[in-house]
């Protein structure tokens, strides 16, 4: 059923998930030179439906609870993001032959989970991400309250 906190809770996990994305980009930039055209709004897509789940459902109770929620949304959102890259990669490689078979592309997969959860785990990133979760936690909270 659709609330006014779960609309909060996504846009401003949206909007947490495209900032966060955005002080990541140099990060990517310096050590893959990739393109990085949809990595904002596909990790903004996948926060505003982690807000939506996950701490949206929870939106309208107490605000130390939805610290909690927002925290946990945040490690959805991160690991739901890792994941959807890694994959990513893995297919971008595999269309171009690099592995004998699945197994071996999983592998490597989970290799690039690792070493992009690395690549983000730098105090500049995790930092304004841990502010931001709390911040827009207890914003959906706020909102959540009032919109029930």
């Amino acid at each position: 059923m659709p609330t006014g906190g779960k609309l909060i809770a996504a846009l401003v996990f949206a909007a947490l998930a495209y900032f966060i994305s955005d002080l990541i980009k140099p990060l990517l930039v310096e050590t893959k030179g990739t393109q990085l055209d949809w990595f904002s709004p596909i990790n903004a897509l996948i926060g505003a439906i982690m807000g939506w789940i996950i701490i949206g459902k929870a939106a309208g109770h107490r605000y130390w609870t939805s610290f909690g929620y927002g925290l946990t949304t945040l490690a959805g959102t991160v690991f739901w993001c890792l994941f959807w890259w890694a994959g990513w990669e893995m297919v971008r490689k595999s269309t171009r032959r690099s592995y004998d078979g699945a197994v071996e592309a999983l592998q490597d997969m989970t290799q690039i989970f690792i070493d992009f959860a690395i690549l983000a785990a730098k105090q500049e990133v995790v930092i304004p991400a841990i502010v931001g979760a709390l911040f827009v936690s207890w914003l959906t909270e706020f909102f959540g309250k009032r919109w029930t």
